[in-house]
């Protein structure tokens, strides 16, 4: 394999396991959110209950 060819799939796997991790974490969030909507953060309302 040539070097620029090992680079770029270098790259290619670097950039996968970025994308997979931001992927992962925005649906984690997504999960929690949705889960227990009234323990989300708000402005207006009192800090979350303890069993939140």
């Amino acid at each position: 394999m040539r070097a620029r060819a090992q680079k770029r799939l270098a790259l290619a796997g670097a950039a996968l396991a970025v994308l997979l991790f931001v992927a992962a974490n925005a649906h984690l969030l997504t999960v929690a959110l949705v889960s227990q909507p009234e323990c989300r953060v708000s402005a207006q309302a009192a800090p979350a209950r303890p069993a939140c």
